[in-house]
């Protein structure tokens, strides 16, 4: 219901914008505009987003089934299971939608969007096996899928790579902030679902936060040691080595455990073009409405009014010029990053200047909230999404204002 008044809503707004426009400032293009987005936006959903991620799912998706037949996902399960379990109580002790949840966790750390797809989809395939109800979401589909749109990610590779392409002279100077900020995110998601969820706050789950913000405060404090051209190198090398030892790291298992491997990843991967052809419709929705939204200039007044509004109540505003890269996140993720290039690229900024380093925080602190619950829920057919947009914004917000923080706390 409430991802249907979205929908409906990105396209009311649009034409009424347009519509405004056209009579009261006699812009006789903006229909144009708006249609041409909307085949434009068709066509790139299409050949842009769904075909190339079946070439990932189809190789990922087999790799993951060597990994089933070899027992790493039933290892990860039992292994994690006692803090797990606290976060999805619902899912059954040692089934394989918790390791592959933690595979998909684990590839968002390293920065691994191409890998961490595949993985989630599968697990969210997994938790729809338990899924009573096919057609409205689980509490531990909805707990996953806010977890995954908070985007965690300890080494942000593609941000760097972005700084360091438009000639930054401290390129990996946001490795701290961005990881602080999408921690920020990912805690805000387990504790507002967690709330509506009441789980259980005992010590094992609240030891396993407390020890997972340890591991990654221990990681950033070894990597802020490194001079700069270390940073770089690091942030160039580590998560690509361990992608790849993560590949042969499966296959070797697969031996080990008398898995005929090549068989199994031809098993495995027969299923990735079935998940993308499910997931179009759902991608050609989505990303057309928000296309519509953008094209209409709505999403430049929200963040024209909000820009007011934080100078009205007299707070400082030098992070402003970034903020269009906040409040596209949710909606577009290529769309955030054309927004962050844009303010590296102006002359009057650039990404070394505060407003640089802020939509650097801003494009890492979460991920895009509507694209990955129509991608998600699009792939097993959930057309009741329940309270998983609200909650998934309410982790966003409290991440961009978190990253707002970071951001004059490090640079300002």
């Amino acid at each position: 219901m409430a991802l249907n008044i979205v929908w409906i809503a990105f396209f009311l707004i649009a034409f009424a914008i347009a519509l405004i426009k056209l009579v009261f400032f006699g812009d006789v293009e903006i229909f144009k505009k708006l249609a041409d987005g909307i085949f434009d936006s068709a066509k790139s959903s299409v050949m842009d987003v769904a075909l190339p991620l079946a070439g990932t799912m189809v190789f990922f998706l087999g790799l993951m089934n060597i990994a089933e037949k070899a027992g790493a996902i039933r290892f990860l399960a039992r292994y994690l299971n006692p803090f797990m379990k606290r976060i999805f109580p619902e899912v059954p002790d040692g089934h394989p939608a918790m390791g592959q949840m933690v595979m998909n966790f684990s590839a968002n750390m390293l920065g691994l969007d191409n890998a961490a797809t595949p993985f989630g989809l599968k697990a969210m395939e997994s938790l729809q096996s338990l899924n009573p109800d096919k057609d409205k979401a689980t509490n531990a589909q909805i707990m996953f899928l806010v977890l995954h749109t908070s985007g965690l990610t300890l080494i942000p590779l593609s941000i760097i790579a972005y700084r360091i392409s438009t000639n930054s002279a401290q390129p990996a100077a946001i490795f701290i902030p961005c990881v602080l900020g999408t921690l920020m995110t990912t805690l805000a998601s387990i504790v507002v679902v967690g709330i509506w969820q009441r789980l259980r706050w005992d010590m094992v789950l609240i030891g396993g936060l407390l020890g997972t913000i340890a591991a990654i405060g221990l990681m950033m404090f070894y990597v802020n040691s490194l001079d700069a051209a270390q940073k770089e190198v690091f942030s160039k090398v580590v998560g690509n080595l361990l992608l790849f030892v993560l590949v042969v790291l499966i296959i070797v298992g697969g031996v080990w455990k008398k898995v005929n491997v090549f068989d199994a990843f031809i098993e495995g991967a027969k299923g990735g073009f079935d998940v993308v052809l499910k997931i179009i419709p759902y991608l050609v929705g989505m990303l057309v409405a928000i296309r519509v939204f953008r094209d209409s200039g709505a999403l430049g007044y929200v963040t024209d009014g909000m820009a007011w509004l934080i100078q009205a109540m007299g707070f400082n505003t030098d992070f402003v010029p970034a903020l269009p890269v906040a409040i596209m996140k949710p909606f577009s993720g290529s769309g955030a990053r054309g927004m962050m290039l844009d303010v590296f690229k102006n002359p009057a900024l650039g990404p070394d200047s505060f407003p640089g380093l802020a939509a650097s925080i801003f494009q890492g602190s979460a991920d895009t909230t509507f694209y990955i619950i129509a991608l998600y829920f699009g792939s097993v057919g959930i057309k009741k999404v329940r309270y998983a947009i609200w909650a998934g914004l309410i982790a966003d917000i409290i991440g961009v204002i978190a990253a707002v923080f970071i951001a004059y706390i490090f640079f300002h």
